[in-house]
């Protein structure tokens, strides 16, 4: 069967409207429900395109926005070598946990129950209005107010502050990373259609027991996987714009879902387990993390920002650009955020230019990827066809587009409008 027909019957979809299309099966749940990201895409995908792509244990594959690790995850449970980038330090610890398979399961739920004991007998001789402030005030201003409500709050930090006193060399990441999803759980935070705290306050929520069945999770997950796969894997703290740490020459696939133009600010997904971990204590780590990402939304854009440079070649997205400050223009939109709508599009097409720029010295010649991707209309309403400019973007830079195939459609809150969401595959020509 001719290689490009082979890939679209695997990663075609009958009715791409269907819901189902995101919703996990039972086979998905295994690990990637450790710690799962509001946008990520779904694993039954990532198997498709391994399939599509014919990927073999003997092969190497990379996702260079690998978020929490479908992509990695995936790989890892079918014996594939895997590798990583993920410039957000909170979901690259995600990942890189989430393919630590290597542990005493046992022992790590014995663990888990051994602090869950210290930690109840502490917590029984506080009453609620006792408590006092627990957060630094420079990290706590990184937060949505009320995003958690105090007593949650408390116990989260005396849960964790008992993790870091037992810390035990094979445990402590996994009992970090139940924190980290625990803390979500407990949160007063929603995430759609756009992140922010529900209206409901949680005046509290049963930590200890969310997070000891999260601990039990893993438990039961490692005793299933474990003896499986053993395939290498790593994940790096790196820009997708510079993939100079990665081996010349060494992967044979990428697959993997960029961030979209669609005015959404990615660090605020992850803000609240960022600062009760401590990878984000104050603005200025915020301001470091937010210019390794790729300038996707207006909210994270700064003066010494080069990458609409990259954008000047292609006339089209300049088009958009225009197009957007018209329209602005037109509605009389003057806030500081709507002043950069236009520069935002010309920064993230131009930073998917030097992404793909950047990857190509680590491609095998006649390596095949895929870009999940999605249309947006999020800027002022101007309709952005992300897949096709993206691919017309990989062409001139040496790529061959293999095709575009239609993944699913997602209705636009705001214009009640059916997007067109993508794969594109790619092959490099080496």
């Amino acid at each position: 069967m001719d290689n490009c027909l082979q890939i679209a019957n695997c990663l075609s979809s009958p009715n791409p409207s269907q819901r189902s299309l995101n919703q996990l099966t039972a086979s998905d749940r295994a690990v990637h429900d450790w710690y799962r990201f509001i946008l990520s895409f779904p694993p039954h995908l990532v198997r498709q395109c391994l399939e599509a792509f014919q990927i073999t244990p003997q092969q190497r594959v990379l996702d260079p926005f690998s978020g929490t690790g479908t992509t990695l995850v995936e790989c890892k449970k079918l014996g594939v070598p895997c590798i990583g980038t993920e410039a957000n330090p909170m979901a690259q610890f995600a990942s890189q946990t989430k393919l630590s398979w290597q542990i005493d399961a046992a022992a790590l739920l014995q663990h888990a129950q051994q602090i869950v004991e210290t930690v109840s007998s502490d917590l029984a001789l506080f009453p609620a209005e006792g408590l006092h402030p627990t957060l630094d005030p420079e990290a706590e201003k990184l937060l949505f107010k009320d995003a958690i409500s105090h007593r949650p709050l408390h116990k989260l930090l005396r849960l964790l502050k008992e993790v870091e006193q037992r810390s035990h060399p094979q445990f402590y990441h996994h009992e970090r990373l139940a924190l980290a999803k625990v803390a979500v759980l407990a949160s007063n935070l929603r995430f759609a259609p756009e992140i922010g705290v529900s209206r409901q306050r949680k005046t509290d929520a049963p930590v200890l027991r969310l997070w000891l069945e999260a601990v039990q999770i893993m438990a039961s997950d490692l005793l299933q996987v474990s003896p499986q796969r053993r395939s290498p894997s790593q994940v790096y703290l790196c820009d997708a714009r510079c993939l100079d740490q990665l081996q010349p020459g060494s992967i044979d696939a990428v697959i993997t879902s960029p961030p979209y133009p669609n005015e959404k600010d990615y660090t605020r997904a992850t803000r609240l387990e960022s600062v009760l971990l401590g990878f984000l204590q104050n603005k200025a780590e915020l301001r470091a993390v937010k210019q390794q990402l790729l300038r996707s939304n207006s909210r994270s854009i700064y003066s010494q920002d080069t990458d609409d440079q990259w954008s000047l070649g292609y006339p089209e997205v300049l088009q958009l650009a225009q197009e957007i400050e018209r329209r602005r223009q037109a509605w009389g939109k003057t806030s500081g955020f709507s002043r950069l709508y236009g520069r935002a599009t010309r920064l993230y097409f131009g930073g998917m230019a030097k992404h793909f720029a950047s990857l190509r010295p680590v491609l095998k010649p006649g390596a095949l990827l895929a870009y999940v991707v999605g249309d947006q209309a999020s800027y002022l309403r101007v309709h952005i066809q992300t897949g096709r400019l993206l691919a017309e973007i990989a062409q001139s830079l040496g790529y061959e587009l293999v095709d575009i195939h239609l993944f699913r459609t997602r209705r636009a809150s705001k214009t009640e409008v059916d997007l067109r969401e993508e794969v594109i595959v790619l092959r490099w020509r080496g």
